[in-house]
């Protein structure tokens, strides 16, 4: 009966790693939140752990830190902020080559502040809507959003969840997590530049942009607020402070408010990424209870094979689950080897299409616009940037 269980319980999690890798489980209308809750009930049911256990499982320093940076996140987006840096970087572009490097760049930037996600969520339709304006060639800004929202989140703690997870089980520092790969984003960015400008010559034109207003509506008071909220967080993080308990006192400070209802924060934030974080710790801590992690060991061993293991398995099931899975592996004081794993799980995201969640929130506005953005026109682009960045991170950090 127990053999019978355990092959139930194999079953299990195949299919709940199959789903979070699709996006989706064939015939059920579930998203990755709902695979990862459902994936867990079902092995506490089998008896893989007790609810005891799984609710041990769980991470509170991530999930803390995680709504932090969205109640920010949705504080400056409320207040017009990112609508704001959008226009000041048209202003400083001038002409579809500026464009497209201060695009990169700015987006590049506030993706390594805040959520690579949620920078990606509120510039897609700023950035279509922009290019529409100036009759310019929408997919390769596009392209230049998503990759850019995945090479610069590499930069900090803060810039994905993957992140957030390493800071959390390694205890780096964000000033020490910062050094160590700012310069692969800003090299991975000026990379990402050079090959759009080869893969579409229309961006190479120097030729001066027509004037365009894009609607603007600024809440001055929220949006004075918000900078010094992030400003103080910014230093926190700087000074030592334990990210989490900074994110948090931030989320406090933000929600204490006399102007703004509460729900147009909660109404912002991503209750469905932490909800896949739930269930995906309880699922993890199944996988380790059952052994299942032994047979990996030997396939992450040296920094190398760590390197294309982590970048497959974030294309297979996702970068998340990748790190919630490969974690366990990492020596607790190998401070390289969380490096490498998290910035393999990034960067690993801009190989395909379905590589993270920023490429498909792209893709399905290029669609609703008519604009077909496929797996191949991202591929020949992924293809490229995602093995040289990958190799470029691999020979900085053990330089």
């Amino acid at each position: 009966m127990t053999a019978y269980l355990d092959y139930l319980a194999y079953a299990v999690l195949f299919l709940t790693y199959f789903g979070l890798g699709l996006g989706y489980i064939p015939g059920y209308r579930m998203n990755r939140a709902a695979i990862a809750v459902v994936g867990a009930a079902l092995l506490v049911v089998l008896g893989v752990l007790d609810l005891k256990s799984a609710w041990a499982a769980l991470d509170p320093s991530t999930l803390v830190f995680l709504f932090g940076v969205m109640v920010l996140s949705a504080n400056l987006s409320e207040a017009g902020f990112f609508n704001l840096v959008l226009m000041g970087l048209v202003r400083l572009a001038r002409t579809p080559l500026g464009l497209l490097v201060w695009l990169s760049l700015g987006s590049g930037v506030l993706s390594a502040l805040f959520l690579n996600d949620t920078v990606a969520i509120l510039l897609t339709p700023l950035v279509f809507a922009l290019v529409r304006s100036l009759e310019l060639p929408p997919v390769p800004y596009l392209l230049a959003l998503a990759g850019a929202t995945n090479l610069g989140s590499v930069a900090t703690l803060t810039g994905n969840p993957q992140n957030i997870l390493v800071g959390s089980f390694s205890n780096i520092s964000y000033p020490e997590f910062a050094a160590a790969l700012v310069p692969v984003a800003l090299v991975g960015l000026l990379l990402q530049i050079g090959l759009l400008c080869l893969l579409y010559p229309e961006v190479r034109s120097r030729a001066p942009l027509q004037r365009v207003n894009l609607p603007l509506e600024l809440n001055q008071a929220s949006l004075i607020k918000g900078g010094y909220v992030t400003l103080g967080l910014l230093l926190a993080f700087l000074l030592g402070y334990p990210p989490a308990q900074a994110a948090l006192v931030a989320a406090g400070l933000l929600l204490f408010s006399r102007r703004l209802p509460s729900e147009q924060f909660f109404g912002r934030v991503d209750w469905e990424l932490l909800v896949m974080f739930s269930g995906l710790f309880i699922v993890t801590h199944a996988v380790e209870a059952l052994g299942l992690l032994e047979p990996v060991k030997p396939l992450v061993d040296r920094p190398w094979s760590l390197l294309w293991v982590t970048a497959g398995l974030s294309n297979l099931i996702s970068n998340v689950p990748a790190v919630l899975l490969l974690h366990k592996l990492v020596a607790a004081g190998d401070v390289k080897g969380w490096l490498l794993l998290a910035s393999a799980s990034t960067l690993a995201g801009n190989l395909t299409l379905l590589g993270s969640v920023a490429n498909l929130i792209v893709a399905e506005a290029a669609r609703r616009e008519g604009h077909k953005l496929g797996f191949l026109e991202h591929l020949r682009f992924g293809l490229p940037i995602t093995l040289v960045t990958l190799l470029l991170a691999y020979f900085w950090i053990y330089r």
